[in-house]
């Protein structure tokens, strides 16, 4: 009973710790612990640099698909010949939190180095989560620059205030259900509206997406972003459907989270099979459980 009863005090300690902190707080943590990743990955090598700040539930955005897990991830990362003999360093830029303060996202531009001193620009998203170890990254991926941009940091998305997080399980699934229905939603209506509109439609005023390897910043705002996705083009129809067939992760604030899956050309390959998918992943937000789900890093 002893044992119960001090349980129960220091979740109390902790929720109200939690609750005492402010957004602004919470997200200088965040970016602090990714700062400090980044410091001890540039003491390293890209293999246990990176490995270093990925949660046993990591997911893993590579070229042969997602890698499940911190060791399936770290496997990917060694067996990425870029990564080879290399070390690796970023910046972060941006980051947005949930109202609870226990998930979150960092975006940013990396610098991978060879060990003949070769240079090579990156960006990157990393979708986090506050685990007894600390902040951790739980979806991940990196992507291609044309050149090391200005490394001026971005405003960060911060939540009213920081709100407790839902304990029934029943209430945070119906919040996990919402968001994959919003991705799917966002597919669906990609194949009668266009894959341009519907990127202006589900995406947040201050979403901001990767963007090609020829763009060397992100691209910023839904309006610019669906122009970007769907090449200029307002024509109805998408040549690729997408859903979040592998995961779906939400705070238990019911605000935040990341749909994991693959986008899938509709039209066959040369030898009249489907084409396989490729994987992404999207973070999505909104103002409160009641309001509809916007995506606002991809």
């Amino acid at each position: 009973m002893k044992k119960l009863t001090l349980l129960l005090l220091l979740v109390f300690i902790s929720t109200l710790n939690a609750l005492q902190a402010t957004p602004q707080s919470i997200v200088d943590e965040l970016l602090a612990a990714d700062r400090a990743f980044s410091v001890a990955s540039g003491k390293s090598d890209v293999v246990n640099g990176l490995s270093a700040m990925f949660g046993d539930d990591i997911m893993l955005m590579h070229a042969g698909g997602v890698a499940s897990g911190k060791a399936g991830a770290t496997e990917a990362l060694r067996q990425n010949q870029a990564n080879a003999g290399a070390s690796i360093t970023w910046t972060p830029l941006r980051a947005a939190i949930s109202g609870d303060g226990r998930h979150g996202f960092t975006a940013g531009f990396m610098n991978l180095r060879t060990a003949d001193g070769k240079e090579t620009p990156l960006k990157y998203l990393a979708y986090w989560q506050k685990q007894a170890a600390g902040w951790r990254v739980t979806a991940y991926k990196r992507g291609q620059a044309k050149a090391m941009p200005s490394l001026t940091p971005m405003a960060n998305v911060l939540s009213a205030a920081i709100v407790a997080p839902a304990t029934d399980a029943a209430v945070i699934e119906q919040y996990r259900k919402s968001l994959a229905d919003a991705e799917t939603a966002f597919s669906n209506d990609a194949q009668t509206m266009g894959i341009g509109p519907a990127f202006t439609r589900y995406g947040s005023p201050d979403a901001i997406n990767l963007g090609p390897p020829d763009v060397p910043v992100f691209i910023v705002g839904n309006d610019r972003i669906g122009l970007a996705v769907g090449g200029g083009s307002q024509a109805p129809g998408s040549p690729v459907t997408w859903g979040p067939d592998v995961k779906t992760i939400v705070a238990a604030s019911g605000d935040f989270g990341v749909t994991i899956g693959h986008i899938v050309p509709n039209a066959p390959g040369p030898d009249g099979k489907p084409q396989p998918g490729r994987p992404f992943f999207t973070i999505w937000h909104r103002a409160n459980p009641s309001a509809p789900w916007r995506y606002l890093a991809e």
